[in-house]
């Protein structure tokens, strides 16, 4: 992991981060209503939002952010809302877990990894058969620019094991192109 951006990231937490609105998108809330509680990891937690509404609606989560900041908050911000949660300091693409997850959630995070193959080689052995991978992506127009996002054609990374559902297309608050995908995991 790259040290200046991880610098990076603890400095943008020592405010509040302009991407941490506190505030759980409805497609989140829409699969928490259509599925039942199981066992739920947050990819990219930040300071564990979206850890708390799942936990509130019977999920046993987990969350990991390679922000120790993100984490110190998340735990403190947890604790405050009375909730359990496991919380890790870690790389999205290698970590260690017990068992398996019945569902990911990623708000931005696999869109930001520079090796997104061992992203989507942690995940596909994370997930559950059956289990459930919510992806709130970024576009970039053009591959080259430095800036964090997917291009279109890099979707061909994610294996044929994981059989997309849906997808909703649209633009974040700075006008960028962004979309909600929603994965099944069919072995």
């Amino acid at each position: 992991m790259n040290f200046l951006r991880r610098l990076h990231f603890n400095f943008r937490y020592l405010k509040k981060a302009p991407w941490d609105s506190g505030i759980s998108p409805p497609e989140l809330l829409e699969f928490i209503s259509q599925h039942k509680a199981g066992r739920a990891i947050d990819l990219g937690c930040g300071t564990s939002t979206n850890v708390i509404t799942l936990a509130r609606a019977g999920w046993q989560v987990s969350g990991i952010d390679f922000a120790s900041r993100a984490i110190q908050i998340a735990k403190r911000k947890s604790k405050d809302a009375g909730i359990r949660a496991q919380f890790l300091v870690g790389d999205v693409t290698n970590f260690k877990v017990d068992g398996q997850f019945d569902l990911a959630l990623d708000m931005g995070c696999f869109h930001g990894v520079e090796n997104r193959a061992a992203y989507l080689d942690q995940l596909t052995r994370i997930l559950a058969p059956n289990g459930y991978w919510l992806l709130y992506v970024i576009f970039k127009l053009a591959p080259l620019l430095s800036t964090p996002g997917l291009v279109e054609a890099e979707l061909a990374l994610i294996p044929p094991q994981l059989t997309p559902l849906s997808r909703r297309d649209g633009f974040d608050k700075r006008e960028r192109p962004s979309a909600w995908f929603l994965y099944q995991n069919i072995l």
